[in-house]
């Protein structure tokens, strides 16, 4: 396996569309992690996605997959990954056994055996038309179909939206074994952020096409926290201290991004920890400054 630091290293991407841009997007998925790419319906988690895989061209910046450029080595990349899209790709007429026969044809490193021991795992028919599975079946076949070929990096776009708790914890448990052995990596879009809180050993939030926060989720989540004080108090806060403001009809909550420097600077303030969820509503509400 060659050398890299990091699975994916994206720079500067920015792609333009009428009425959507892509913004200068930058970070990157260290090798050995799963990284959370959150994000609400139609903030650019795709588009990133798509730009990453060569699917769309875009119109500046650099991508580079296992230290390898996107473009230049899209063929030797697209052996060694694995994908995953929030709905099945392949036609309702085939069974998993037709489809195993496609995909061996398609990769060096198809293990049938592999494949064998994923569907019964997941309990899955060989021999019945996909047009029959239901949702969560068909994302349990693309997820056997995804790591039956030695991928060194699974990218997953939407890909537990819809599927019942136990289906998805399921699923993120195979995941979590996927990367035991610090040679594999996940870029995971969602906006199911309980899912990302879970696993996700880094996270990049993702607002209008435009990166609003990116790093190491524990640490996010310890330096994140909200401030909770009647309105009168809330008038006192100078407003570089805080992110963005919910008011009520009870006071106001202000999610603050450094709770140690806070906590010091008005001194018997309730800061309480706040979630992923929390965190990115907070974010996207940063323009406004207040609201409710």
């Amino acid at each position: 396996m060659s050398e890299y630091t990091n699975a994916i290293e994206i720079q500067g991407l920015t792609k333009k569309y009428d009425g959507f841009t892509l913004d200068d997007i930058s970070f990157n998925v260290p090798k050995g992690s799963i990284m959370g790419f959150v994000g609400q319906n139609g903030a650019g988690k795709t588009t990133t996605i798509r730009s990453i895989l060569n699917i769309i061209g875009i119109d500046e910046g650099k991508i580079s997959l296992l230290g390898m450029d996107h473009i230049q080595h899209e063929e030797e990349i697209k052996e060694r990954i694995a994908v995953v899209f929030d709905e099945m790709p392949f036609h309702d007429i085939f069974t998993a056994k037709e489809m195993a026969r496609i995909f061996r044809g398609l990769y060096q490193k198809w293990s049938d055996e592999t494949f064998g021991q994923f569907m019964e795992r997941f309990q899955l028919p060989m021999n019945k038309k996909l047009g029959k599975f239901s949702k969560g079946m068909k994302m349990k076949l693309q997820i056997a179909f995804a790591l039956s070929h030695d991928a060194e990096l699974l990218i997953m776009d939407e890909a537990t939206t819809g599927l019942d708790p136990v289906v998805r914890s399921e699923i993120l448990d195979i995941f979590l074994e996927f990367l035991q052995d610090e040679e594999h990596s996940i870029l995971m879009s969602s906006h199911i952020t309980s899912d990302l809180e879970k696993i996700a050993d880094s996270v990049t939030f993702i607002d209008r096409g435009r990166i609003l926060i990116s790093g190491y989720k524990d640490e996010i989540l310890e330096s994140h926290g909200i401030l909770k004080c009647s309105k009168r108090d809330y008038k006192d806060l100078e407003p570089e201290d805080f992110i963005s403001t919910r008011l009520t009809d009870f006071g106001a909550e202000a999610l603050v991004s450094d709770r140690a420097a806070v906590a010091r600077k008005y001194s018997g303030a309730v800061i309480d920890p706040a979630s992923l969820d929390e965190i990115l509503v907070y974010y996207v509400n940063k323009g406004k400054k207040e609201w409710s």
